[in-house]
């Protein structure tokens, strides 16, 4: 399914979708929708696992969910991941993504 152009799949008692990052960023935040992927801009390195964490918890954030309820669940070595979000349905995941529309045009 889609929410605007971003796909996403029911999975494990929650949503599973694309993520792009953009590491060491001066304005962290979600930026939008960049093809099918959710574009996430952190200020960590990508070292250690800081920018993952950081990741983590910006989309729990954005998403209004608990930091355990999200992890990545592939690419965690690369730009592009899979975040698996449990307790979130694709209905709150698509009001979510709607919302961006009205901040900053919703695509990147």
């Amino acid at each position: 399914m889609t929410a605007n152009s971003l796909s996403f799949r029911a999975r494990e008692g929650g949503v599973e979708f694309a993520v792009i990052v953009s590491a060491g960023s001066s304005r962290p935040g979600v930026r939008g929708v960049h093809g099918s992927a959710l574009k996430v801009a952190v200020s960590a390195a990508p070292e250690r696992g800081k920018a993952n964490a950081e990741l983590e918890e910006a989309v729990a954030g954005f998403l209004m969910m608990p930091v355990r309820a999200v992890s990545v669940v592939s690419g965690r070595t690369s730009r592009r991941k899979r975040m698996l979000v449990k307790g979130l349905s694709g209905e709150r995941l698509q009001q979510a993504v709607g919302g961006l529309a009205g901040r900053n045009g919703g695509v990147v």
